[in-house]
């Protein structure tokens, strides 16, 4: 490869300089990969064990916060499922707010960072507040009266936890190069998934042990698990904040007022697609089909638990299966990334996701065994695509350009976060079940799928 002293003007089909291209050749130390990899480890707890399979799953949408009339009738009444679906579509409207909230924040916060150069301090204030909302979840009792402040707990993590990953995803420049930019963003998606992995079993043990007999009444079990969550995060979140440098703050950007931030956040979308089309046109399909993704995980365990009905300790053999399948399939497609580049990944990812999804929903009433084949074969692409899009967009980002794409990565991702939930909600409202809720994450998947079939790979001026 040669550099042109001076890169020819750039055009909608063109970049400049990627950032990532600046790490060319350097050698990036293992300390700094792993540090920076182990936070995916350290906060999926959050995402496993408290947001899809065990807190929300078996505790905030079940019976215990029904009201206790209806959660004595029978398996199978229609007002005790109607009861169920109601708790699903509150815990998917808290989310569908928390994902409004981070829409409005996450590009602001994100821009203000780089521009001061202070994105660990942001990642470690928002993982710290992380930690914050899961102790809370302690004091959410077995009750109806304490089904509000479950979710609303449930979605301020949410929202810290997506602000704490703008500053993390930016990061992914500074630890991997050119050759390895796939491979270093599949461990950490990797890492994450198998980290959940273990955080379950964990789970599983004590349940197998009766808790050692610890009372489990008012919830009190799931309540200590979520104490647990927050003190596993303390526990492996500190070395990315330790070992892997600041970056400078961001050149040729000054510090302007909150509000005005909005301002220089337009300009920049304007800039945006005026010089970097295919980057632009990237966030726009990647926002769509990543929330497609995250409702797969997030609303996962209350299909097997609700409509499924799977029991307690089938959801969760469940997640510990589909976490190691997610976190080994992430892990080895980081390598085709690296060889096929990351648009063929999540055009692959999207396409075997949605065949396995749609199986799922029409095939709902075949029983259990439909979902352990399919909604495991389901998990088998979540990752691919994930860690392909963050690999894909470090390969696109112009020099100079990596926080502020990163944060309109989040921004966008944010803007279209409320599409699944939303659309889980609607439809579980309009026709009273569960189910119905797994139509409406694959309408978004689907959606995403045929927005990225439009998204070209940028000519670089680098030859």
């Amino acid at each position: 490869m040669t550099l042109h002293p001076e890169p020819p003007p750039i055009d909608s089909d063109a970049v400049k300089v990627m950032g990532l291209e600046l790490q060319e050749g350097r050698v990036i130390p293992r300390r700094q990969v792993f540090s920076w990899a182990l936070w995916d480890w350290a906060t999926q707890p959050f995402n496993s064990v408290i947001l899809t399979f065990v807190f929300t799953a078996l505790y905030l949408t079940s019976d215990t916060f029904l009201d206790p009339a209806v959660a004595e009738l029978a398996e199978g009444d229609p007002l005790r499922e109607r009861g169920l679906a109601d708790l699903a579509s509150g815990l998917g409207w808290a989310i569908t707010i928390a994902g409004i909230l981070i829409a409005v924040l996450a590009p602001v916060l994100g821009q203000r960072a780089d521009v001061a150069g202070r994105r660990k301090l942001w990642l470690g204030g928002a993982t710290a507040a992380l930690v914050l909302c899961m102790f809370a979840l302690f004091f959410v009792q077995g009750a109806p009266a304490f089904f509000v402040l479950g979710v609303s707990l449930i979605a301020a993590g949410t929202v810290f936890s997506e602000i704490a990953g703008v500053n993390y995803n930016a990061m992914l420049v500074q630890v991997s190069t050119p050759k390895t930019v796939g491979k270093v963003s599949g461990l950490g998606w990797g890492l994450g998934y198998i980290g959940g992995i273990v955080a379950l079993v964990l789970v599983v043990v004590a349940t197998t042990f009766d808790w050692w007999g610890m009372p489990t009444d008012n919830g009190l079990a799931f309540r200590v698990i979520a104490i647990g969550c927050a003190v596993w995060t303390i526990a492996f979140a500190w070395p990315v904040l330790v070992y892997v440098p600041e970056a400078p703050p961001a050149p040729h950007r000054e510090r302007v007022s909150f509000f005005r931030s909005y301002a220089v956040l337009v300009r920049d979308v304007i800039a945006l697609w005026r010089d970097t089309r295919p980057t632009f046109w990237f966030l726009l399909a990647s926002a769509v089909f990543r929330d497609g993704l995250a409702g797969v995980f997030a609303f996962g365990a209350v299909i097997a638990a609700v409509a499924f009905h799977f029991t307690s300790n089938e959801v969760l053999t469940f997640g510990i299966a589909a976490n190691l399948i997610a976190g080994l399939s992430t892990i080895l497609a980081g390598r085709f990334d690296d060889r096929f580049g990351p648009r063929a990944v999540i055009i692959f990812s999207l396409s075997g996701l949605l065949v396995a999804g749609l199986t799922v929903f029409f095939l709902h009433d075949s029983g259990k065994l439909v979902f352990w084949i399919f909604g495991l074969v389901l998990t088998l692409f979540v990752g691919p695509a994930q860690a392909a899009s963050r690999s894909f967009l470090a390969r696109v980002t112009p020099a100079g350009r990596e926080s502020e794409i990163f944060g309109l990565y989040a921004t966008t991702g944010r803007a279209a976060s409320f599409l699944s939930p939303l659309l889980w909600a609607a439809l579980i409202a309009a026709f009273g079940a569960t189910y119905w809720g797994i139509l409406g994450i694959m309408i978004v998947v689907a959606a995403g799928l045929v927005l990225m079939l439009f998204v070209k790979v940028p000519v670089t001026d680098r030859t």
